[in-house]
């Protein structure tokens, strides 16, 4: 099958981000109204894209755009998934096996149901511009292994959205704090990803809901003597993190913050701390911050999360209002601190904005 996929201002567009543990979807009209559709802790994400499909009432875009978490060793920011993509896609499973399959049912429920053009837009293609200091693994480079990044759609938006909320400071040293169920952060420099937390998969980085992020590896290797391989997957994937340090309770934050446990307490308090560990360590590599950003569920939603963080980090120069941090605000710094931002996550209209620009397919 071919396309030629001109002039797409003028077309509907179906916007598609299956997360691990949420799908998020907008339908884009040619007039550029937008609908909103979220379908949050999915536990089978075929309910949810059969949810999206009855909530479409028979509107059928004219092309329909895929959050990719990996895309491998390409950096495309978009490609046509025609059969050779897909099957490419398919054999980098093993790089996301928490994200790639729902990514990969996306394209094929959606085929199903639209004979259109599928495009898939990567995380990764955001992190192309790492430098060898941080795209580099200290392991022979042989073995092909490197650290990729991801989340990289939102950041994407995030640095579009900085040159309109800090002018001139946009182009400094800025840190992006992506908190979610997956979370990551991101040191920009002249609005490119110069350094990031995660690594060769989306397992590494920080703690997350239920990944552990880094760990010591000889603790991978006495795991890898308790476990089989798909076992370790299955704990590394779907029983670490939040969920672990909460002794089970919970990988949900919203549910940790209102428990009144001492484990959820340990686990919220141990996620904050690593987050400012991360700001603090790529603060030391840039030589200093110019402004912070919060972003995604957690760091656009929890004003509790946020103080947490910024606490102890007056020596970055970044304090905390807390009557603007308690409203959400687009800024939440107090006077005289250096700008600390909200910027609410739109992967869809980074998808929705790739697929404008995606002038033609395959001849």
């Amino acid at each position: 099958m071919s396309y030629q996929l001109q002039a797409l201002q003028m077309k509907t567009i179906l916007t598609i981000n299956s997360g691990s543990s949420s799908i998020k979807a907008c339908l884009f009209a040619a007039d550029g109204a937008r609908r909103n559709f979220r379908y949050e802790h999915l536990r089978d994400p075929q309910s949810g894209f059969d949810q999206l499909m009855r909530d479409l009432s028979g509107h059928k875009p004219d092309i329909v755009g895929h959050r990719f978490v990996h895309g491998g060793e390409i950096v495309d920011t978009a490609r046509l998934v025609d059969e050779a993509e897909r099957t490419r896609l398919e054999n980098i499973v093993s790089l996301a096996p928490l994200h790639l399959p729902g990514n990969l049912m996306g394209v094929d429920l959606c085929r199903q149901r639209f004979d259109v053009p599928q495009i898939a837009c990567f995380d990764t293609a955001f992190h192309a511009t790492l430098p060898d200091l941080s795209r580099r693994l200290p392991i022979p480079q042989e073995l092909g292994l490197r650290r990729f990044g991801f989340h990289g759609l939102n950041y994407a938006h995030v640095a579009t959205r900085l040159r309109y909320s800090l002018e001139e400071t946009a182009h400094g040293k800025v840190v992006v704090a992506h908190l979610g169920s997956g979370s990551s952060l991101c040191l920009l420099d002249n609005l490119q990803s110069v350094d990031t937390t995660m690594g060769y998969t989306p397992a590494g980085g920080i703690t997350m809901g239920t990944r552990s992020g880094d760990l010591d590896p000889g603790v991978m290797l006495e795991l890898a003597k308790r476990y089989d391989a798909s076992e370790l997957s299955d704990l590394v994937f779907h029983k670490m993190g939040l969920l672990a340090l909460s002794n089970g309770e919970s990988s949900e934050m919203d549910e940790l913050q209102a428990s009144n446990s001492v484990q959820a307490k340990f686990a919220v308090d141990y996620f904050c701390n690593q987050v400012r560990a991360a700001i603090g360590s790529l603060a030391a590599k840039a030589g200093g911050i110019d402004a912070l950003v919060f972003t995604a569920g957690i760091g656009e939603h929890s004003a509790h999360i946020r103080e947490t963080i910024c606490a102890p980090l007056g020596f970055l120069g970044l304090a905390l209002d807390s009557e603007a941090n308690s409203k959400a605000s687009a800024r939440i710094e107090r006077k005289g601190s250096k700008p600390i931002l909200i910027i609410p996550a739109d992967e869809e209209g980074m998808i929705h904005r790739l697929c404008l620009k995606f002038k033609s397919g395959p001849a």
